[in-house]
């Protein structure tokens, strides 16, 4: 019995005492890095150590390295790391205990990896299938193109701080795959890699790519160009984009060029661009999105054309054929395309790439609706979004067709009015024949 009750009182001491069970009274603590988890060789480091109780010992824990316990009388302590080397790369974890019970020790943090850049290993490159503003629902991949094969690859969203692993591809890239897309996955991403030999060693990031999910809710809006229908080397033009709801950013996208978003507490937004040059000619589409949730955008809108007129291309000449059935363009130069233009009618009929120095806009079958004046323009093939001014206006007259009173003409009239005149005089007949009184 004696010795039953020394086992039991010698089990309780060990209970509370012993560091392998820990003290309840002693949560396990947190543990972060600042600024960062990754940092760069020869860079500095903190790592933090928060517990829940003051006037305590912190002890930082890693393999392979020791690192002198910190008393403190507040609730977390610091542990500085300076001129950062590849060794300092790898898991940390930290506990604390009272100073007074040294065996009395917390459960450990959760662990906390430091990873190690270093600038030497060539940066990755990142792309994204398929580009744009992607569908809900759609299959999304991220591709990461290293320059060597023994690596693994860690994909990176901004804002998170868990990297998703793509472990050991069989060549120098890897691809993460988002097989249905939401709007929690909107964001930018970037990617890195470490040498399978040094698993804490780093690539620097790649550049990142912004992945952007349209929202149903938002319809896409209208754009437009003020002044409309092109505009001169050096001169001004205001580029609008109207959406459905007030209160949104609006983005204007063209490719290989930025444009700073706008805040709107309207409808719609414009873009100014002043002092036109050739690179301002293009294709242009807007979008919108909520300022609170900006990778959830609005479709984008249909594509609209700036082009931009060069004065010290020549002007062309326009002429019209007899019959009114075709408009002939005539240039100064063979590698241009031909544009027609109306009056009135904002989009050009083109005319592809002419053998010559010319071109013709045939109109099979003339009609009332062809009516109006018009003009022509060019376009080198080498900017197609620089015209030439257009040309003098020529107008298309329609003329009304006149009665045709040919003979077989005359005949149909002459019948018609037979069978008028028979069908009145049996409607007269019918009246006068009826008795007298009948209703």
């Amino acid at each position: 019995m004696a010795s039953a009750l020394t086992v039991l009182l010698l089990g309780s001491w060990l209970s509370g005492h012993s560091g392998v069970w820990g003290e309840p009274s002693y949560p396990k603590p947190n543990i972060y890095l600042s600024p960062s988890r990754a940092v760069s060789l020869g860079g500095v480091v903190s790592v933090w150590c928060r517990g829940q109780h003051r006037g305590v010992q912190f002890v930082l824990n890693k393999e392979r390295r020791h690192f002198l316990p910190v008393d403190t009388d507040d609730f977390e302590a610091v542990f500085p790391i300076s001129n950062v080397s590849r060794e300092d790369g790898g898991s940390y974890s930290c506990s604390y205990h009272s100073r007074s019970e040294p065996f009395n020790v917390s459960y450990p943090s959760d662990p906390v990896e430091l990873v190690v850049r270093d600038p030497s290993l060539p940066r990755p490159s990142i792309s994204l299938s398929p580009t744009g503003v992607t569908a809900p629902g759609a299959n999304v991949t991220i591709r990461c193109q290293g320059q060597r094969r023994d690596v693994r690859f860690f994909l990176h969203k901004a804002g998170d701080l868990n990297p998703q692993r793509h472990v050991d591809p069989a060549g120098d890239r890897a691809e993460f795959h988002i097989p249905t897309v939401g709007w929690q996955h909107g964001g930018r991403y970037s990617c890195s890699y470490r040498p399978q030999s040094e698993p804490f060693v780093s690539s620097e990031p790649s550049d990142s790519v912004k992945l952007v999910v349209a929202e149903p809710s938002y319809p896409k809006p209208n754009i437009s160009l003020s002044p409309s229908g092109g505009v001169s080397l050096g001169g001004a033009v205001n580029v609008r984009c109207q959406g459905q709801h007030r209160g949104m950013r609006f983005m204007l996208n063209k490719e290989r060029r930025h444009f700073p978003p706008v805040d709107s507490d309207g409808f719609g937004a414009v873009f100014p661009i002043s002092n036109v040059s050739r690179e301002d000619g293009g294709s242009y589409s807007c979008s919108y999105h909520s300022r609170s949730e900006p990778f959830n955008v609005s479709y984008p809108s249909d594509p609209m054309e700036l082009v931009v007129r060069d004065p010290s291309l020549p002007r062309p000449s326009i002429s019209l054929s007899l019959t009114g059935d075709t408009i002939r363009c005539q240039g100064h130069r063979r590698d241009v395309r031909f544009f027609l233009h109306k009056a009135g009618d904002l989009n050009p009929q083109r005319h592809l790439d002419p053998a010559g120095d010319g071109a013709e806009f045939h109109i099979p079958t003339v009609g009332r609706q062809h009516r109006g004046n018009y003009s022509c323009s060019y376009r080198p093939q080498s900017e197609p979004f620089v015209s030439s001014e257009p040309s003098d206006p020529v107008q298309l007259v329609v003329a009304v067709a006149p009665l045709d009173f040919t003979n077989a003409n005359v005949a149909r009239l002459g019948l018609g009015a037979a069978v008028l005149l028979v069908l009145g005089l049996i409607l007269a007949e019918a009246y006068y024949s009826r008795p007298r009184g009948a209703p």
